[in-house]
């Protein structure tokens, strides 16, 4: 027999954070929470600041090259816990310029807890930010890695501005509430192609209420997707032509 830890390791990213997310019930005192993405109100939630123009959202870049991302993480996790998240943390070091370091005396700064469920805001949005990894099904590398780029200012792969022309949304199987997971957004994609391995793109049945698809891949129905352990390539190409690294 398999523990459910282990079960839930062979799950992509959005399997798992779906199944984090499902029927939670959140404190009055937790942000405006759509899917796995914070938002300040949920008037904001038709907006989207990262793409209306350069630097907005962005965490600034030090002179020395670098990009500098403060954190801080709550004091009750187990050391298996921080292992997988501080993981998921340094795994942009060698690839990216983006450093994700502890944090001193900085104004914004990741305040990375166990709320509920797994969620993140996108982008910088000044001040102290939650980024929830709860205990119940969001520590696993993926699944860090995911929020991580969602704080950094990156949306799920399947709303992508060109997303028609690689992907069918099939909104007649998607969970009442839920659309909005599926809204296309004017991304700046950053002359890269879509990326169906993305660790940013959903999988078949997301929020499906029929076990029915939810997308579909076009023009080819049968190539795979949603299906990333980590980042892809294109991912990380993502982070240094945003971040200009």
């Amino acid at each position: 027999m398999f523990s459910n830890e282990e079960v839930e390791e062979n799950l992509s990213v959005s399997e798992i954070l779906e199944k984090a997310n499902s029927n939670v019930v959140r404190r009055a005192d937790e942000p405006f929470v759509v899917d796995d993405i914070a938002y300040v109100s949920e008037g904001e939630r038709n907006a989207d600041p990262c793409t209306s123009g350069p630097g907005g959202c962005l965490w600034p870049k030090s002179t020395d090259g670098t990009v500098y991302v403060p954190y801080v993480i709550a004091n009750h996790y187990t050391s298996r816990e921080l292992a997988v998240i501080e993981r998921g943390l340094q795994s942009f070091s060698s690839s990216t310029c983006i450093r994700f370091i502890p944090r001193t005396n900085q104004r914004d700064y990741l305040d990375i807890q166990d709320d509920t469920g797994c969620y993140s805001f996108v982008g910088r949005i000044y001040n102290a930010q939650v980024l929830s990894l709860g205990h119940k099904g969001c520590i696993y590398h993926n699944t860090v890695q995911h929020e991580l780029l969602h704080a950094l200012g990156f949306k799920h792969e399947q709303c992508r501005s060109d997303r028609d022309q690689y992907i069918r949304v099939l909104l007649q199987n998607v969970k009442p509430g839920l659309e909005y997971a599926f809204d296309k957004i004017a991304t700046l994609n950053q002359d890269t192609p879509y990326d169906y391995n993305s660790v940013m793109q959903y999988h078949k049945y997301a929020f499906s209420k029929n076990d029915e698809p939810t997308m579909e891949p076009y023009p080819d129905p049968n190539v795979p997707f949603g299906t990333a352990t980590e980042m892809s390539k294109n991912d990380i190409l993502r982070v240094n032509r945003l971040y200009q690294c």
